[in-house]
């Protein structure tokens, strides 16, 4: 079926190709997608007091890797936090998690984002712009954006009547992937609708070792290959806009389905069977993760003389199983009847709306109001514990003034308030119950220990608000600063979470005393732009009273083979740092590029570094551009991360080279986009350390050769 699909792909690109039209119209809106800078991020950068990074049609052309958050970790403040080859979560300014909010068309993203063994269910190859706000975004998204956001929008719709699309085509050599997208679209007078179907098969990554570290044990690697992180990905979306007159009205679904497996000595206890290699990297077997995500959204909204008003409302479903051959650390527990290695199921529904309002009743104001709302439905099952089912609801309000005097200076305010309840079910584990009455512990431990989780009911409220300006001294300089306010609603992991977690290799437990996080942020940025010359300096610091973080207790788990108990806890925590970028064209096809960043992030109660600190690093990036060519070659620094936190390894640095080439082919009334790239071209043992395998000291991807195919058409209606 793989072979088959790839094949199809490559025949409809060809007939394609000899039967397209006219030329793509993609490069008459270019200044509405952005590389790194352009008219539309000066006017997202004028119109917010925060700095916003948008990446459009050609950095993610030029960074596409089949995983938009490996593709956005080339912006400097943001960063990848891998697990295997294929999945990602995006964190900002070493903030992830519950603290960055992913919105697609304007609405948030809503899986079990707790976890760093959980991706990000959204298909690449249908991401038209990203911009990316770093620091507090709470008062626009919800407390869960105290991080950061990063917003998924559409570009503007074809002004013409007529039908289009795009085939595209992607291989990777690190991993054997195979992938391709088909888009197909018409736009016919005040309707613009369009399909996607997208789907990835990768086989198990090549890494340049062969051992890895479980505890005290070293595993072998045959074949240079991690075996058992196979897996595919199939992904289907649709999207349909409606514009006439002052109403504007969208609706989107997608469903995107994923299976991937697991290294065997990062999932549990490895069997060393579990890791001969049996002739075939492609075939997916225990342990492994199927991740399911349906999600169902649509937009309402009208402009007038004086105002704009819309509505979003959005369904989720984020289904995630994990399956393990059933193990039991007790020896009174039974298999399953059904399922019986299904070792844990999360099955979360999420209903969401957001009315927003502006007015431009006055000249120099303009004044924006809003209303969030969201309930959520989470439901367990499996063999194993790890959270409780609960149901969350949240509710948010927000003003927002902008004061506009002339088109160089702004200031900006708003407050909000946030509002949630949270009710958690107890669970008790009977097999637990007899386990300890078998070890011998009396009544009153064995009370205390066999409900797992207790019920909570816990409502929080908050405010939350910034305060900033934007002064645009000329068309040369740019200065910005914003202070803000913000909080964040703790999540049920932290809690009522109560087991083993595999993917952390430790014992994870709640606390239902925990009050919500409490912080005051500065951010400021200063931007130099002239003949070809531009420079950004975004410096930041946070300082927060109740940073909630696993803490490690010193206590010995009453569960078996299960080890030290870590418990969610708060501290006063701070975080600094600043990225740059330099940018310069010289000689007419010259351009050269630099980035970096550093964060410094530390627990000011314990005097140690918070947990998942990433690494200073550079980017030095010379590029050679000729008409409809262009290469480039980059080198990439990053710095050893030794201020780590407890039951955390240090990190050692390394030194990247890549390379990449861009070509549009002229080619029957369309251009051939053909994209060439090579990773880690020296093959360096290197480590990432936000990286799920890092525990188990699994290296990064080896050497990697990627190319993408994109063939984009169009033909106007007789």
């Amino acid at each position: 079926m793989r072979i088959g699909f790839i094949s199809a792909m490559l025949v409809f690109v060809f007939v394609l190709s000899a039967n397209a039209q006219e030329v793509d119209s993609l490069k008459a809106i270019t200044l509405d997608e952005v590389v790194v800078r352009s008219s539309f991020k000066k006017i997202s950068n004028f119109n917010s007091a925060q700095h916003i990074d948008v990446a459009g049609k050609t950095f993610l052309r030029e960074n596409f890797t089949g995983n938009l958050t490996q593709t956005l970790k080339h912006i400097p403040g943001v960063h990848s936090m891998d697990i295997g080859s294929s999945f990602s979560k995006p964190m900002i300014r070493g903030m992830g998690f519950n603290r960055i909010s992913v919105t697609e068309n304007g609405i948030k993203q809503e899986g079990q984002q707790w976890g760093a063994d959980h991706g990000l269910e959204i298909d690449a190859f249908g991401v038209e712009r990203v911009s990316i706000r770093k620091g507090p975004a709470s008062l626009l998204y919800g407390s869960d954006a105290m991080g950061g956001a990063i917003e998924i929008t559409q570009v503007s719709p074809p002004s013409e009547n007529h039908f289009f699309g795009e085939a595209a085509l992607l291989g990777k050599s690190v991993n054997g992937t195979l992938g391709g997208s088909l888009m197909l679209g018409i736009r016919k007078n005040v309707w613009h609708t369009k399909l996607r179907f997208s789907e990835q098969h990768f086989g198990d990554y090549r890494i340049p070792a062969d051992t890895v570290a479980y505890l005290t044990q070293r595993l072998p690697i045959e074949e240079g290959r991690l075996k058992n992180t196979a897996g595919f990905e199939r992904d289907l979306n649709w999207y349909s806009d409606y514009r006439n007159g002052g109403y504007h009205a969208n609706f989107a679904v997608s469903d995107a389905y994923q299976k991937v497996g697991f290294f065997a000595g990062a999932h549990g206890i490895p069997d060393a069977s579990q890791l001969k290699d049996n002739g075939d990297s492609r075939n997916i077997e225990l342990p492994y993760s199927i991740v399911n995500h349906l999600k169902i959204t649509s937009r309402q909204q009208y402009t007038g003389d004086k105002f704009l008003a819309y509505w979003d409302i959005g369904f989720q479903n984020n289904h995630r199983e994990e399956w393990s051959r059933f193990h039991t650390h007790y020896g009174t527990q039974l298999p399953p009847a059904t399922d019986a290695d299904k070792e844990l199921e999360f099955s979360l529904n999420t209903f969401s709306s957001s009315v927003k309002m502006k007015t431009f009743r006055f000249e120099h104001w303009e004044h924006t109001a809003g209303w969030d709302l969201q309930y959520q439905q989470n439901r367990i099952a499996g063999y194993s514990f790890l959270l409780p089912k609960y149901n969350r609801f949240t509710s948010g309000l927000l003003w927002l003034s902008v004061y506009r005097p002339n088109s160089e200076f702004s200031v900006s305010g708003g407050i909000r308030y946030d509002y949630g309840k949270l009710d958690i079910a107890a669970y008790h584990d009977a097999y637990l119950e007899i386990y300890l009455r078998e070890q011998g512990y009396d009544d009153g431990m064995i009370a205390a220990y066999r409900w797992r989780s207790y019920p909570v009911d816990c409502k929080f409220g908050d405010f939350s608000g910034s305060l900033g300006f934007v002064w645009n001294l000329n068309d040369v300089h740019l200065i910005r600063m914003n202070i803000g306010r913000s909080f964040r609603l703790p999540g049920a992991n932290e809690l009522a979470s109560n087991g083993v977690h595999h993917g952390t290799f430790r014992h994870e437990q709640g606390n239902a005393s925990l009050d919500s996080e409490q912080g005051w942020q500065l951010d400021a940025s200063y931007i130099y732009e002239h003949k070809g010359i531009y420079l950004s300096v975004t410096p930041f610091g946070s300082w927060f009273s109740n940073y909630i973080y696993l803490k490690p207790t010193g206590e010995w788990s009453i569960l078996p083979h299960a080890g030290q108990i870590y418990r969610y806890t708060g501290a006063v925590a701070v975080f600094a740092g600043a990225e740059i970028e330099f940018d310069i064209d010289f000689f007419r096809c010259l351009n050269y590029r630099f980035a970096g960043e550093y964060v410094y992030c530390r627990n000011l109660d314990e005097h140690i570094s918070l947990p998942f600190a990433p690494p200073a690093s550079i980017r030095n990036t010379l590029t050679w551009k000729r008409k409809y060519f262009q290469i480039w070659t980059e080198w990439q620094s990053i710095a050893q991360q030794s201020k780590v936190s407890k039951n955390e390894d240090p990190t050692p640095g390394a030194n990247l080279w890549n390379m990449g080439a861009m070509v549009n082919i002229p080619m029957c009334g369309t251009d051939v986009e053909i994209t060439l790239s090579a990773q880690n071209l020296l093959d360096i043992r290197y480590y990432n350390h936000l990286s799920f395998y890092r525990k188990v000291e699994i290296p990064e991807p080896g050497r990697n050769f990627q190319i993408l195919i994109k063939v984009p058409f169009k033909s106007k209606f007789k």
